[in-house]
């Protein structure tokens, strides 16, 4: 038999469950009246290398050179700056603020220039010396299939960070990772016909000369880099004659893992705009359980 409900107002249900009356209130509700801990000075034994927020997520305006030439897209932040030894902390609420205040004032286009002025106005509302920002994203691109042209997107990971220090200035860098073909050169070598072959995923890290003025695509070159050196690239849509081209490009273009580190780091070597930089690539592999890795770094 179904049990009729004799239903009590919703104050009453709030006490059912758990809510009690307000108590006394002493402490004050007026900001200058409160105590502000984190601007407490005192030798607290240590200074702090980096304290702020993280895994933060926020809308930007990321340009490109290749199409969508500008797309909207959600990025992750990390924002932190140093506070000395005799500091109790850092304003969290100024980090988020800083970012408000872009969003008010037209949204967060991500250039490099643009996260200059950011980092060295977040040190300013922070009352530092110095402030750092990485900004994660996914970058997405056109991608034709070869012969059918058909047009579909394609997505790589994307990180921008630049640190800020008076009287030093800038320093910046960049990481993209995407996924590319790679087909293995043992196999096509020992086997009567056929070879085995996998998703490879490229990761490059560079740090930018101070001379670097985003005259040229950060994103588009790091990605030519690895896809131009790969056994072929990979397509978001493919007919039967696209996927006859892509598979025999792959069979004619084998690599190894220790291979793609080495091509593309010769293409990161050749870019002027690059002063360091870090390779890795990570084979999943078709016919083991395991990956294949491989990394290597350079500094010019």
């Amino acid at each position: 038999m179904e049990r009729k409900l004799n239903m009590p107002s919703k104050e009453e249900r709030h006490k059912l469950f758990g809510s009690v009356e307000p108590g006394l209130k002493v402490k004050p509700t007026e900001k200058e009246q409160m105590p502000d801990l984190q601007n407490s000075k005192k030798d607290f034994l240590f200074s702090i290398n980096a304290v702020g927020i993280s895994n933060v997520k926020h809308p930007i305006i990321v340009p490109s050179e290749s199409n969508p030439k500008e797309q909207t897209t959600i990025a992750t932040f990390k924002m932190t700056s140093t506070i000395d030894y005799d500091a109790k902390g850092t304003n969290m609420s100024r980090f988020t603020e800083q970012l408000e205040a872009y969003r008010q004032a037209g949204g967060f286009v991500l250039t490099l220039s643009n996260l200059y002025d950011f980092t060295k106005e977040l040190a300013t509302r922070l009352k530092q010396k110095d402030a750092s920002i990485e900004v994660s994203f996914p970058w997405f691109y056109e991608r034709k299939g070869p012969s059918s042209q058909l047009i579909g997107l394609n997505h790589a990971e994307a990180l921008l960070a630049v640190t800020y220090k008076e009287g030093k200035g800038f320093t910046s860098s960049a990481k993209l990772v995407c996924a590319v073909t790679t087909l293995c050169p043992c196999s096509k070598e020992i086997s009567e016909y056929s070879a085995h072959n996998q998703r490879g995923y490229v990761s490059m890290e560079v740090t930018f000369t101070d001379s670097y003025k985003e005259e040229t695509d950060w994103k588009v070159a790091l990605l030519e880099a690895a896809e131009s050196n790969a056994s072929a690239m990979i397509h978001p849509v493919l007919k039967r004659p696209d996927e006859k081209m892509v598979t025999e490009t792959a069979y004619e273009n084998p690599r190894f893992v220790e291979d793609m580190v080495r091509l593309v780091a010769a293409d990161l070597y050749e870019l002027n705009f690059v002063q360091a930089f870090k390779v890795e690539c990570r084979n999943e592999e078709s016919i083991h359980l395991h990956d294949a890795i491989a990394s290597l770094s350079y500094e010019k």
